[in-house]
């Protein structure tokens, strides 16, 4: 097939959607399939879906020859709304999307219009292709899929469905062929990894399979968690963090708020002392661990109060990697019924919220200088140091684009931390060769 008639994809949203695009791309080249492009919707927020349609209009004016398929949980969740648009020719939803029958089926012209199966009903994991991602020497591994909690203002159960683990065999067996394949980092996703093995035979947690999978794979360089649930600490996972420098000293918490009266009315599982709890006995367990959140400014009822909670919050955890997002009414969510909040107040707090986030991420940089660490290279000189800090890479005072033939992307290098540069270390390398 054509490079230049390989199927495109455009991707909305979570890391979860970054890793099903790229299943979908090779479904759909196995299958033969040119001049497709896939729209990969996410359902989070009103932002996410408006700038999806968006998109699929624009190309349906750049590529008036293509077939675009339409597919994500936006599409799952409100199918007919998105089959409406005359720019988009297929639908899919969800679990059709990672069946290579789909792909076959669009192929052969024997696919329908609109092919939308229940979530809900799904009890397993599609099987996945594996291997590392064209261009990424960081790879993203589904674990796990849907959810079975009911956060007030969360839609993505409904576009996920029920929560589901893969084998600790499979994932096994794929981190493997990824590492295989050249993958120098893998990172566990899922919609909730924390659940991982709720529903697998002695209700194993996610510190098991952690286990396994480093125990199993000597040869995986690194090992990152997505997005973690402070509801539910884990021993197992703590003893890892502790025992095992393959797995990163980064973790990211689903944390959403800092005051209690409207983690309550979220639905959420945890307190704001149970997040400072958790953050504790990491830190205790693994003095170098990073912390990242979710936060979500502009909840229906916050108060002043309850937004300078979540500013405390922040400081007294020491948050670092912050995701800052306004609260985007969703219809069928309980929090759509609650008093909203002006939207103007909305912007003013996700604007505080961000520089805060920007202040703590420059203190903890600025920690850095004169320390040492790994650095994955990733394309044009950058890349990722343990804690996720992103890092360019300098050679005597130069970008590493001018040496390109002497360090190259998937290189493990060992590296002195120099100097802060907007929201990225400098750093430069500590031996003349690469791991």
């Amino acid at each position: 097939m054509s490079k230049q008639n390989r199927p495109e994809l455009q991707t909305f949203g979570c890391r979860l959607n970054i890793w099903e695009s790229e299943v979908m791309r090779r479904h759909a080249e196995a299958a033969g399939l040119n001049d497709v492009v896939i729209v990969n919707t996410c359902a989070v927020t009103k932002e996410a879906e408006r700038q999806a349609r968006q998109a699929i209009r624009k190309l349906r004016r750049e590529k008036p020859d293509a077939k675009i398929v339409v597919t994500g949980c936006a599409a799952q969740i409100n199918p007919d709304s998105w089959a409406a648009m005359p720019e988009a020719d297929i639908l899919l939803g969800n679990e059709d999307k990672l069946q290579a029958k789909s792909w076959l089926d669009l192929a052969q012209n024997q696919l329908p219009a609109k092919q939308v199966s229940d979530i809900m009903q799904v009890r397993e994991v599609a099987s996945h292709l594996t291997g590392s991602f064209d261009d990424h020497t960081r790879g993203f591994l589904q674990v796990q899929q849907g959810c079975d909690h009911r956060c007030t203002f969360c839609i993505i159960p409904y576009g996920r469905g029920p929560s589901r683990s893969s084998s600790v065999s499979d994932v096994v067996a794929n981190v493997r062929n990824m590492v295989a394949s050249g993958t120098k980092e893998v990172v566990l996703s899922g919609v909730d990894i924390t659940s991982w093995g709720q529903d697998i035979e002695g209700r194993p947690r996610l510190g098991r399979l952690v286990q396994e999978i480093l125990c199993a794979v000597p040869e995986l360089p690194r090992l990152r968690l997505s997005s973690l649930d402070p509801a539910e600490p884990d021993h197992a996972l703590m003893e890892v963090l502790a025992s095992e420098a393959r797995l990163m000293p980064h973790l990211h918490l689903s944390v959403q708020h800092g005051d209690d009266m409207i983690l309550k009315r979220m639905k959420r599982r945890h307190l704001a002392r149970d997040v400072l709890r958790f953050c504790e006995e990491a830190r205790r367990r693994r003095s170098d661990v990073v912390f990242g959140a979710d936060i979500i400014a502009g909840f229906p009822t916050e108060t002043e109060a309850a937004h300078h909670a979540s500013c405390q919050l922040i400081k007294e955890a020491d948050l670092v990697h912050l995701h800052i997002f306004g609260y985007s009414s969703r219809a069928g969510t309980p929090a759509a019924q609650m008093p909203q909040i002006d939207k103007n107040i909305v912007k003013t707090r996700v604007a505080e919220l961000r520089e805060l986030g920007a202040h703590q991420l420059h203190n903890h940089l600025e920690t850095r200088i004169g320390g040492n660490d790994m650095l994955l290279l990733e394309a044009g000189g950058k890349g990722h140091l343990s804690g996720f800090e992103k890092a360019v890479l300098l050679l005597e005072d130069s970008p590493v684009l001018g040496d390109k033939n002497r360090y190259q992307p998937g290189q493990m290098i060992p590296v002195s931390l120099q100097s802060v540069s907007g929201d990225q270390l400098q750093v430069s390398p500590l031996l003349a060769r690469s791991a």
